[in-house]
């Protein structure tokens, strides 16, 4: 696999660093909003990645997440609710030599935005979507979204929400999506480590951020995230390595029959061997489904890149149409054009 990004975007001639990266403006998300930490992530990976500044692009919709741009020193666009894939689509297709990154929320990306979201995936158009999943609204003050679990209090929810929530990764897999991944805001290591890997894909990335809104739900993936606990609640994804997990590293996944389960090392003559070992570039994507639908109590929840599949992607297919024309078209230029077909001479 390519261990480099895009290397049709521009490379940097100079070494950048964080600081390049940070902007001017005053960061209004509240105290202890996890998106702190993204933001921290994003201007520490993106002089590893290595393009030039001018080569960076932000697109975002309406929301908390979607303030980004202007807290990033790079061009971007804050665009209107639910619209930044259909804008982000459109400046990739008119510049592939831009690194495009889209900074979205769970109710921008899959609620008003939900069929540009689905579409943009499905197209495999190269751009890297960071998806904020705090499981609430929060710009516009606690209603629920989406990805909102069942039975929720919230402001348009008082006697609890009666919706089926979204799970992410099991949308973008249905939408025939090349890349996902999962990680959380409180591991920025992790974050930074992920965020590389999207922007290496040659395709439509996925990264969901659990996300705490410490306002309007706080600590939303808590029985997950939360430190004290998170080493046997999640399992972090790695490619070729066994899935084991816990804070001892006792526990594993396995496959049963066609059914994942959880089981624990050196029980009943388990060993590492029995456990299912990663591969994030399997084309096939039924166990990625299984592993992106895996959830807490009965299962850990899985961290890091779950998919990363190889495919054409549009833009490039665009480029290849273009210039397939332009070799083939007897018509070269506008004189061509105005004197093609049926003419005539006025005396």
């Amino acid at each position: 696999m390519n261990n480099q990004p895009n290397l049709t975007v521009e490379r940097s001639s100079v070494e950048l660093t964080k600081e390049d990266f940070v902007s001017d403006q005053m960061v209004k998300w509240c105290p202890g909003c996890g998106a702190h930490a993204i933001l921290s992530s994003v201007a520490n990976v993106f002089p590893k990645i290595g393009y030039r500044k001018e080569n960076f692009m932000f697109v975002s919709g309406i929301g908390c997440s979607s303030r980004f741009p202007y807290y990033v020193n790079t061009y971007g666009i804050h665009g209107i609710h639910g619209r930044a894939a259909a804008i982000a689509s459109g400046v990739k297709i008119s510049n592939p030599h831009l690194s495009v990154w889209v900074a979205t929320g769970d109710g921008d990306s899959m609620a008003i935005g939900g069929n540009h979201f689905i579409h943009i995936i499905r197209r495999n158009i190269d751009v890297n979507i960071m998806l904020f999943n705090n499981q609430i609204y929060g710009l516009t003050k606690g209603q629920y979204s989406p990805t909102t679990p069942m039975g929720s209090i919230t402001k348009t929810s008082p006697q609890g929400t009666i919706e089926h929530p979204f799970n992410p990764g099991e949308l973008v897999l249905g939408a025939q999506g090349t890349f996902f991944a999962r990680v959380i805001d409180a591991v920025p290591r992790l974050m930074t480590e992920v965020m590389f890997e999207a922007a290496k894909h040659d395709g439509t990335s996925v990264v969901e951020i659990l996300q705490n809104c410490i306002i309007f739900a706080d600590k939303t993936h808590d029985s997950v995230t939360n430190k004290e606990h998170r080493d046997d609640r999640t399992i972090v994804l790695r490619n070729g390595e066994p899935m084991i997990f816990g804070k001892n590293k006792d526990k594993g996944i396995r496959l049963n029959g066609t059914r994942l389960e959880v089981v624990n090392l050196g029980e009943n003559g388990v060993t590492e061997e029995d456990l299912l070992v990663h591969d994030a570039y399997q084309q096939d994507p039924g166990i990625h489904l299984m592993l992106a639908k895996m959830s807490y109590p009965h299962f850990p929840v899985a961290l890091g890149v779950i998919r990363s599949a190889m495919y054409p992607t549009y833009d490039d297919m665009v480029e290849e149409q273009i210039a397939y024309a332009k070799a083939n078209q007897k018509i070269k230029t506008v004189d061509d054009l105005l004197n093609s077909g049926e003419t005539w001479e006025i005396k």
